[in-house]
């Protein structure tokens, strides 16, 4: 059973759309360096042109209406357009002398110019707005439906304003987190032909007012052409964890979040580079595996292993495991700490995360404590999971939100680790936050703050504090449900006897209002109900009681529903959805509130009884999510369960509590010693500590555990991610596939500017699906570069040891395999052993025809498995030895040679 429960949440802050100011400094500020010449002349020109660009943003506002209105005459017709658009306020009266027509007015500015002089001027001075798209159609305003015209012109404004903060910020990632993703939206929709239309419309209209400022002009066009190039954009693939498993909840990343996040820059080391971009690159790895930039403030620095990545003698991975190795990081980061806070920073330096699960931690813990830091390391920069992010090459970096979908389970913690320098947070976070999730459920909150006094369990509750909570949360599923007692008999309750809840409570329960009617007069709509006026006012007090959870102020009161209720013309129920759709009702528990919380209180004081779990409330948020405030209401008055519990006569009462509210309302015997003197219990052991505790049974010694651990072969018995292309039309998988086959085939990702487009053709015929992915995959294999960096450089037996690995995911099988490669290589140079390999039989099997070779798992022969496991863990470029060296054959026993 995985447990899915919340880490704790950080402190919300409202999102800023990236400017150039934020943008280079933010940079700076991530390499820990000062501003460049560069970045600072970039400063320079952007505040020498901000007034600029503030006017262009002041005459686009000015004259918004009037470019929406030219922009929705192009797409509609059959009518005015205009007259659908959202009014602003009236505006203040007009100072003498001041022209009507400068004011921001809806229609005004639409018909601004009517004279035919102005025709005239605009048929010979409107520039063209560009090329119809095809498929475009005019839109008739009769048919299209007044609620769907100002939907598209409310549009319209939304991208012109777009437009402006872009302008003024001097960054496009506003219209690129935006924009981007809508043109499918509006298909279904609308037109997105004729949203395309209207856009360069806009375009043209906004130009023509800087015709005599050509930087002015400039600006314009291209902010619009942002916009109409994010708006042809297909909607971006989500991001997904690269890192599968059973222990961890798999999410997705929206890419729209990812656009908006703040932009954080990537080191690589690649072949080529001068000494400053190297120098860059190493800073940027001790930034990330000492939490700042050693050389410039301290003085500090490894210079063997600096100048060793620089002329590349051993990889960027090589040299993060150095570093993690050495004195200097021992003494800062392990040393001063215990194995488990250690463990946990081992995790922000190389893998650029926190650790994810119970078990993750449990396996690396052991490690360290069995065989060392050298091998916590070891294990770190050799898992798989560092290879599929950052490979050869690329420096580790944090993946906060942002980088990839975050698990709620550690959440803050993470954060919390992300934020915080280890020297001044010494204290372990998550082998405590795990060993909570063990605990029992009472008086445990899912959003991590415990005994909460409300006992909304089931809501959110955010703490205004700006202190963390308790980042304990308990693991509360959509299947969990409260344990409700009925205020009455204990028969009565939820569980022993869930028909019982249409009984009123008798002495040992709340006191029960009813409205009790009286005969009275017959009219010929129908026959009156006349109340006892006695009791009015009490049941009317109790009501408000009920609802509001006190007595209400005078003027609060609904004295026209009261006068209604006494006379006969509305019931019970009536009065109190009155009640609850009051004004004072719907600020003091909906708009003050987040909406779980919100939707518990209304359910209690409605209903007489909390939620029963989550997957009550879902439906109730969902409902509210679509429908408001009211059709919550709505929904609980009208509900078979108010019916059959209260009827149209009786007043809401409390049927249900909880144990922890009951506990509240009276004193806890456990509190009270023999002589009223409060008692503190014992302290419980750790659960943590319970389960770490092996009993006598279960003793193993040191060679047993050993020699366990070690026998049969590695547990990974299947690839993870096969690549396969389905569909050639969408080209999001196919780039996916392509990149797949760079890093089966070279054994890294291959960049255009590697390549010099030596591949362009081959992803165009992939693409059109003039070739498979097995003759893409041959193709690779015969490329210039493939010859220059795997055939080249090595001997024979060592190329047909690669060529195995890259293109049937194995090593050789024996001597006899390596013999007959040989002579296909002899005869017909490379190309040939590449098509020999690629058209054989077990590559068909294996993989067909749309499939990207990937690493095999083959146990016979015997020998082959650890020889693939040797030839997956050693790296190409620093290692040249051979997995299947020759061997002289040995003779049997018995046979004379």
């Amino acid at each position: 059973m995985s447990v899915k429960a919340s880490g704790g949440t950080t402190l919300v802050r409202q999102q800023i759309f990236r400017t150039v100011p934020v943008s280079t400094i933010s940079q700076a500020e991530q390499q820990d360096r000062y501003l460049g010449r560069n970045e600072l002349g970039e400063l320079d020109t952007f505040f020498k042109s901000g007034t600029k660009r503030v006017e262009i943003a002041q005459i686009l506002t000015a004259k918004s209406d009037l470019i929406v209105s030219r922009a929705a005459n192009r797409i509609f017709t059959g009518g005015s357009p205009m007259s659908f658009l959202e009014k602003p306020p009236e505006p203040e009266p007009a100072m003498a002398g001041q022209s009507q027509s400068s004011t921001l007015q809806s229609v005004t500015f639409a018909e601004e110019e009517t004279s035919i002089f102005s025709g005239v001027k605009n048929l010979f001075f409107t520039p063209s707005s560009g090329p119809t798209p095809p498929g475009f159609r005019s839109i008739n305003v009769a048919r299209y439906g007044p609620a769907n015209m100002t939907k598209s012109l409310r549009d319209l404004s939304w991208f012109l304003r777009y437009v402006t903060y872009a302008i003024v910020a001097g960054d496009p990632n506003i219209i690129s987190v935006n924009v981007r993703g809508l043109r499918e939206i509006i298909e279904n929709a609308c037109s997105s032909a004729a949203t395309v239309v209207a856009l360069q419309e806009m375009k043209a209209v906004s130009t023509s007012y800087f015709r005599q400022d050509t930087e002015a002009s400039d600006i314009v066009k291209q902010y619009f052409d942002v916009l109409l190039t994010e708006f042809d954009a297909p909607t971006p693939s989500d991001k997904l964890r690269q890192r599968p498993s059973s222990d961890q909840q798999g999410l997705t990343l929206p890419q729209i979040y990812a656009n908006a996040a703040e932009a954080r820059s990537k080191f690589a080391m690649k072949p080529g580079m001068s000494f400053r971009e190297k120098e860059d690159i190493v800073k940027a790895a001790y930034r990330q595996v000492f939490e700042r930039d050693i050389t410039r403030a301290y003085s500090q620095g490894i210079s063997y292993l600096e100048s060793q990545v620089k002329n590349g003698e051993i990889s960027m991975k090589e040299f993060v495991r150095r570093l993690c190795k050495t004195p200097l990081y021992r003494k800062q980061f392990v040393e001063p700490f215990i194995n488990s806070r250690a463990l946990e920073l081992a995790f922000r330096h190389i893998l650029g995360r926190a650790p994810s699960s119970r078990e993750e931690v449990q396996r690396y813990f052991a490690i360290v404590s069995e065989s060392g830091w050298a091998a916590l390391v070891d294990a770190l920069v050799d898992s798989q999971e560092y290879a599929d992010y950052f490979g050869e090459e690329t420096v580790p970096y944090l993946r906060g939100f942002g980088q990839e979908a975050q698990e709620c389970r550690n959440w803050g913690a993470q954060f919390d680790l992300f934020k915080y320098s280890a020297p001044f947070r010494k204290v372990p976070q998550f082998i405590t936050l795990y060993a909570d999730y063990v605990r029992p459920l009472p008086d445990r909150h899912p959003y991590g703050v415990g005994n909460d006094p409300l006992e909304i369990q089931f809501g959110a509750i955010f703490p205004k504090e700006t202190r963390s909570p308790k980042n304990a949360p308990a693991p509360f599923g959509k299947d969990t449900r409260r344990i409700l007692i009925r205020r009455g008999a204990g028969i009565d309750n939820q569980l022993s006897n869930p028909g019982a809840r249409g009984k009123q409570p008798g002495s040992l329960g709340p006191k029960v209002f009813k409205m009790s009617p009286v005969p009275s007069f017959t009219t010929g709509n129908g026959s009156s109900v006349k109340y006892a006026e006695s009791s009015t006012q009490a049941i009317i007090k109790a009501a408000y009681r009920q609802v509001f959870g006190r007595d209400v102020y005078e003027g609060q009161r609904l004295s026209v529903a009261e006068i209604r209720l006494e006379n006969g013309d509305i019931t019970m129920r009536e009065f109190v959805r009155e009640i609850a759709k009051s004004e004072a009702f719907r600020k003091q528990y909906w708009t003050s509130l987040y909406v779980c919380k919100a939707i518990e209180y209304i359910h209690r004081r409605l209903l007489g009884r909390p939620t029963y779990g989550r997957q009550e409330m879902n439906s109730y948020f969902d409902l509210c999510a679509k429908k408001g405030f009211y059709a919550l209401v709505d929904t609980l008055i009208d509900s078979p369960e108010y019916a059959e519990a209260f009827g149209e006569d009786t007043v809401p009462y409390e049927r249900y509590l909880t144990p922890a509210g009951q506990v509240l309302r009276s004193l806890r015997p456990s509190t009270l010693g023999d002589k009223g003197i409060v008692v503190k219990p014992e302290p419980e052991e750790p659960r943590f500590v319970q389960l770490g505790t092996p009993s006598d049974s279960e003793m193993r010694t040191a060679p047993n555990i050993e020699f366990r651990a070690s026998q049969g072969v590695s547990p990974q018995r299947q690839q993870t991610k096969v690549f396969k292309l389905t569909s050639a039309i969408d080209k999001v998988q196919v780039q996916t596939v392509v990149r797949a086959a760079y890093r089966q085939v070279f054994e890294r990702d291959i960049e255009p500017y590697v390549t010099k487009r030596e591949f362009t053709e081959l992803e165009s015929k992939l693409s059109n699906r003039e070739i498979n992915v097995k003759e893409f995959i041959e193709g690779l294999g015969c490329s210039e570069l493939y010859i220059r960096q795997f055939y080249t450089p090595y001997p024979n037996t060592k190329v047909i040891e690669l060529g195995t690995k890259h293109f049937l995911g194995r090593a050789p099988l024996n001597q006899a395999e390596i013999r007959k490669y040989n002579q296909i290589l002899a005869a017909e140079g490379i190309r040939g052993f590449v098509s020999a390999m690629v058209n054989s039989p077990e590559y068909i099997e294996a993989f067909g025809e749309d499939t990207v070779p990937y690493r095999r798992f083959p146990t016979l022969p015997a020998a082959n498995f650890p020889n693939t496991e040797r030839l997956y863990n050693q790296l190409t470029k620093q290692n040249d030895d051979l997995v299947v060296p020759s061997f002289a054959p040995v003779t049997p026993f018995g046979i004379n040679s």
